[in-house]
């Protein structure tokens, strides 16, 4: 068992009609409920490392985890840097061992975006490691990605053809009205399923990702609201809209917010139901559950990747 590159697992989901989860990684609790889930369920998995996460956690730790997660698991598993920056920091995480780095250029015109990214797939291909890049911007902020909501833009399906072909990318980000965060949407959940199945039309085949799709569990805003939390208004996108894309070209979900909440919703109970508790183990060990089982559901109801491995 290894760490693998997205390529077969993006095949098998395009044709299976399903999306692979693909889970910020922070802490040894996160990677341990991710990846036992996964491994029970018999689903592919991807695990995600940002920006904040390299900061926090620091590379040597997280290549570490994915090892050990591996070996514990006994499941192959990819390993994607998320929101890679620029060159310099895709480069040092393939350097490194990651299988699938992102090169996020979309802030840029179309012309330097391609420009960007084709310099890191030339540079990821040489070395076996795959590569997914953005078109379009989505709004709200999570970790280092800050957007703001006037400043977020659709992907124009015109575009696409023109990007895949001159960069050589294996898999692209597109917006269609998911956005960073625990607060997606001012009013109605909305997805422009049209620029998803536009875009679909142009590149037969090719898998889409799709950023900023955490459900913000209400069940865990709740929870932890009654915890002493202060969640006002937190909304995320509804887990059947997360479904239809999956069914159609969506390879590639990405989940990170939905982790937070669960992880803070286990903590926050054990600390208000037994305020004497102070050894980290016996809040973390029900923050790692609450991690697991959120995950768990998104395999299963979500992705429909349970059993696909």
């Amino acid at each position: 068992m290894a760490l693998v590159t997205t390529t077969e697992m993006f095949k098998k989901a395009y044709e299976g009609g399903y999306a692979i989860g693909a889970f910020n990684i922070n802490n040894m609790e996160i990677v341990q409920a991710i990846t036992e889930a996964a491994s029970e369920l018999r689903s592919p998995v991807i695990l995600q490392v940002s920006a904040g996460a390299r900061k926090y956690a620091k590379p040597a730790y997280l290549m570490a985890l994915a090892d050990a997660a591996i070996k514990d698991t006994g499941i192959d598993m990819a390993l994607h840097l998320d929101h890679g920056a620029d060159f310099e920091i895709c480069k040092s995480c393939i350097d490194n061992g990651f299988t699938s780095v992102m090169i996020d250029a979309s802030k840029y015109s179309l012309e330097e975006n391609i420009e960007i990214t084709k310099k890191v797939v030339d540079y990821a291909h040489e070395r076996g490691v795959v590569v997914e890049a953005e078109l379009g911007k989505l709004a709200g902020i999570e970790d280092d990605v800050h957007v703001a909501d006037d400043d977020a833009m659709y992907t124009d399906p015109n575009d696409v053809e023109e990007f895949v072909t001159k960069t050589n990318v294996d898999s692209l980000a597109i917006a269609i009205g998911t956005s960073h965060g625990a607060y997606k949407f001012k009013g109605e959940p909305r997805l422009r399923f049209d620029i998803l199945e536009e875009v679909s039309r142009r590149l037969p085949g090719f898998p889409i990702v799709l950023h900023g799709a955490s459900s913000v569990v209400p069940e865990l805003v709740d929870e932890i609201n009654a915890c002493g939390g202060n969640l006002p208004g937190a909304k995320g996108v509804p887990e059947e809209m997360l479904r239809k894309a999956a069914s159609m070209a969506v390879c590639k979900i990405n989940i990170d917010s939905d982790i937070r909440l669960a992880m803070t919703a286990g903590i926050r109970r054990v600390l208000k139901e037994k305020p004497e508790v102070f050894d980290p183990r016996g809040y973390l060990t029900v923050a790692r559950d609450e991690v697991k089982k959120m995950v768990a559901h998104k395999i299963e109801y979500v992705l429909g990747s349970a059993g696909k491995l």
